[in-house]
């Protein structure tokens, strides 16, 4: 991104080997020595989240700090005084999901990126494979007005962006990443770790004859500011059959399915087993997702 620029300080909170956060330049700040670039902030969310906010307002670093998304409880104020104080600040955010597996509900986020999004003035980001995980990072390392919170996933998923249409859409918030062959007869919206399962479902129903579309959505926030023509040319209006898909609360989505549309999704807790038992569990799956389209196709 060039050298004007401010340099990235790095941190995270008692987890910076579980959020991958270390890279081979990090270099720890002890009290013994003061030129690193990245604090370990201990099992402390609020302070990590307030400290940045500190090292924004005062300038020449942009600062970056991770723990669980469960934990952004934790940090809830501050990262809520970032959006309001319009703070560069980025929050990286990871075991993003049921996905997280055996620690259970207590450690299962469900309802927390409802709430990132629906803080004014946080962009919230969900990649779903590398090239949208690097499309997030940038954008948020060159948004000056605000504060971003980089969401990921526990699981290894799948590469997906496969083309510069890709780049170029992601850019924008969200687009459309499998197109339909023929007619257009349902459209499926979906983020992080569930794109996989969007793209999988369409391809079922494309071998039945339906006319399914795939769109990527990793920032909602990019994607509302974009010109309507575009948000159209995206989700066009007059298809009304829509299928959203997302480990996360459903209620968020059915600004985009509409009240007719469907949400595969958590309305529920977590519960403690193996990613995938609790996946299909939840009837995140992709049956699961055939069936809806189904049936909103036949409402």
């Amino acid at each position: 991104l060039g050298p004007l620029l401010p340099e990235l300080l790095g941190g995270s909170a008692d987890l910076a080997g579980s959020n991958l956060t270390l890279w081979s330049g990090a270099k720890g700040i002890t009290a013994g020595d003061a030129a690193g670039n990245y604090v370990y902030y201990g099992v402390r969310e609020f302070a990590m989240a307030a400290v940045m906010n500190g090292v924004a307002l005062h300038g020449g670093f942009i600062p970056y700090g991770a723990t669980f998304l469960i934990f952004m409880e934790y940090a809830r104020n501050a990262v809520r005084m970032s959006a309001l104080m319009g703070q560069r600040v980025l929050y990286v955010f990871t075991h993003d999901s049921i996905g997280l597996g055996e620690d259970g509900p207590t450690h299962q986020p469900v309802e927390q990126l409802t709430a990132l999004r629906a803080t004014p003035n946080l962009h919230t980001w969900r990649p779903c494979d590398a090239v949208e995980s690097a499309i997030a990072w940038q954008q948020a390392v060159k948004r000056e007005s605000g504060p971003t919170a980089l969401v990921f996933s526990r699981q290894t998923l799948p590469s997906q962006v496969a083309n510069t249409e890709h780049v170029a859409g992601a850019h924008r918030g969200g687009y459309v990443l499998v197109s339909e062959q023929g007619s257009l007869d349902a459209i499926l919206i979906a983020t992080g770790s569930e794109v996989s399962l969007a793209v999988e479902a369409a391809a079922r129903l494309t071998g039945e004859g339906r006319g399914i579309r795939v769109v990527s959505m990793p920032c909602a926030e990019v994607f509302d500011a974009q010109e309507a023509g575009y948000r159209e040319a995206v989700l066009p209006s007059e298809v009304l059959a829509r299928v959203a898909v997302e480990a996360g609360h459903a209620d968020f989505w059915y600004k985009y399915v509409g009240l007719d549309g469907r949400v595969v999704g958590m309305t529920s807790f977590g519960e403690s087993a193996p990613a995938a038992a609790l996946f299909q569990h939840f009837g995140l799956t992709v049956d699961n997702v055939v069936a809806a389209v189904e049936d909103v196709i036949l409402d």
